[in-house]
């Protein structure tokens, strides 16, 4: 045979290694769900340890009536990465998840992509490990006790990372919807924590310690206002996450210590919109 009519042999650079949902799924429940949030956690901490040698840029951003499509880059000048996410709070009226996410890595020398990952349930995890990485840090020592206010997928997250990563022991919840308040009780059964259930936003944050607010709504909206928050409490407010979109009543802001990731990204879409 003419060896001009011959197909080149394939090079391994022609592969690009995919982890689809299922793998990814697979390779969490073999480290184990808490291994997994304390081991990104610790690669999140080790990253701030350099973060000035991150090129770093707010979002990309693409809103709509009904949510928000992003993209995230970022670089170290070694290794380049995105993350393609959307948020769509209605999504779940049609069977659909909020959230779905997937992420690429490159090298920077030479542009060809070495990785691509789903990253919908990464997206849950890194949220999670980041806050509890902040409440390692930043919440009253000793602090036991965590109000969640919102109870979807991502508040089991929350519960179990600050457990693994901040001792938390129990956590008291509370939803606008009493069967996603049930739903995440349901499933944090069998956590190790102790879980209680309340009727108003108010009723669930009182003993406790820690605050983590993570409500799906694409408005302005005030889920805690400043009398139900005590001197030294940590507030977690995760929600904040596309302009015009907020948890805390401004008076809260005005008498904390505000930590934000990359300030920045937060003037856009984070609770200290609100102080611009």
């Amino acid at each position: 045979m003419n060896n001009l009519t011959m197909p080149p042999a394939d090079s391994d650079l022609a592969y690009v290694p995919f982890v689809n949902v299922q793998n990814m799924m697979r390779l969490i429940h073999h480290v184990g769900l808490e291994a997994a949030l304390i081991g990104i956690a610790e690669a999140i901490e080790q990253d701030f340890r350099r973060w000035p040698a991150f090129d770093k840029t707010p979002r990309v951003a693409s809103h709509s009536d009904v949510g928000v499509i992003e993209l995230m880059p970022t670089s170290d000048g070694t290794l380049y990465g995105f993350k393609y996410v959307n948020g769509h709070p209605s999504n779940t009226r049609g069977g659909l998840q909020t959230v779905t996410a997937f992420g690429l890595l490159a090298d920077v020398a030479t542009g060809y992509p070495q990785l691509l990952s789903e990253m919908t349930i990464l997206t849950a995890l890194r949220t999670a490990a980041m806050s509890a990485l902040a409440g390692r840090v930043l919440a009253p020592e000793g602090a036991r006790v965590m109000a969640i206010i919102g109870n979807g997928a991502q508040c089991e997250f929350q519960a179990l990372a600050f457990k693994a990563i901040c001792g938390i022991t129990d956590i008291r919840l509370f939803d606008i919807d009493p069967a996603a308040t049930a739903k995440a009780a349901a499933n944090l059964q069998g956590s190790g924590l102790r879980i209680s259930t309340h009727d108003s936003a108010q009723a669930a944050v009182e003993g406790a310690g820690i605050i983590t607010t993570c409500t799906a709504d694409k408005q302005y909206a005030t889920i805690l206002t400043d009398n139900m928050v005590g001197a030294g409490v940590h507030l977690n407010a995760v929600g904040g996450d596309c302009p015009g979109k907020t948890e805390l009543h401004r008076d809260i802001l005005m008498r904390s210590k505000i930590f934000v990731e990359y300030p920045p990204q937060t003037r856009i879409e984070g609770e200290i919109q609100q102080l611009d």
